[in-house]
């Protein structure tokens, strides 16, 4: 299915240093760069959709001061979650045996599905504690997600990592550390499918069909897009070494891990009503009639 690339039709690799710049020991890098434009931009763009009474059906059920209070806790959850994730799936042992490795985050190495897990777990247990509709909160993260995940995927191709499998493909890549074949840059695939797709299909269900006053429907159409398009990636992007293949020389850990988005995410848009708010306004509480 995949040959190896002919040497006249590869592109060689960009000379892009992994380090954007860096000041005495201070090393700003793409990859950092990108978690934190990814949150910026989408706190940004979260509060743009919190002061539009129009996709609410009137005043949104969080406040700006939500938001910004939340901005600390997705970070962490993201961070943590990214990380851990990337410990536990995907390479576990070799963590093990050097344990101070974990830490050394500004080298890669971070999971979606783990800090999709994160980030949800710091939604709800954010929600709760200030009385916020709980699916509301998740359908607004996921709808700005797709920024960060682009840029995140950026990053990856910058970093030289995660690329994909050899091809004779005119717009093959040889990757400086992935041997002398081009290779699918499946990480600019990813960039554009759960990055750039991800954000037109959800801007279109929240701007156009109005879809935050039915909570979940954003956030399970984001699941299914999101799975279905990293199931495709999955096809033409190298599998992680330490893991290989699963079955065959076709499933791997990530196509496990996101098989579960797209059956959750059809059950979500299927289960998803029409909901009415009443707003919160900074400390207030908000209540809900469905």
């Amino acid at each position: 299915m995949f040959q190896l690339a002919l040497p006249q039709l590869a592109i060689a690799f960009p000379n892009l240093d992994p380090v954007l710049f860096q000041i005495g020991p201070l090393a700003i890098r793409w990859y950092s760069l990108a978690y934190i434009v990814g949150i910026v931009f989408g706190w940004w763009y979260a509060k743009q959709i919190i002061r539009n009474k129009r996709l609410w059906g009137g005043n949104a059920p969080m406040s700006e001061v939500d938001l910004d209070d939340f901005l600390l806790w997705a970070t962490v959850g993201i961070v943590l979650g990214g990380r851990l994730g990337y410990v536990l799936f995907y390479n576990f042992d070799a963590f093990m045996a050097n344990p101070a490795d974990i830490f050394r985050v500004w080298e890669g190495g971070m999971s979606f599905h783990g800090g999709m897990l994160g980030i949800i777990i710091a939604m709800v247990a954010f929600a709760r504690s200030r009385k916020i509709h709980v699916w509301s909160l998740i359908d607004v993260i996921a709808v700005v997600a797709p920024v960060g995940f682009g840029l995140g995927r950026i990053a990856n191709f910058i970093n030289s990592e995660l690329w994909g499998r050899t091809t004779d493909v005119p717009w093959g890549v040889i990757f400086p550390n992935g041997g002398p074949m081009a290779r699918h840059p499946s990480q600019l695939y990813e960039a554009a499918l759960e990055g750039l797709l991800l954000a037109i299909v959800l801007y279109l269900v929240v701007y156009k069909f109005e879809k935050l006053k039915f909570p979940r429907f954003a956030t399970g159409v984001g699941a299914i897009v999101y799975g279905a398009s990293r199931i495709l990636v999955e096809f033409f992007r190298e599998p992680d070494a330490q893991l290989g293949y699963l079955f065959g020389d076709w499933l791997t850990m990530g196509m496990v891990l996101s098989m579960p988005m797209v059956i959750i995410g059809l059950s979500l848009v299927l289960s998803a009503k029409r909901t009415e708010f009443v707003a919160r306004e900074n400390d207030d509480v908000n209540h809900e009639r469905t």
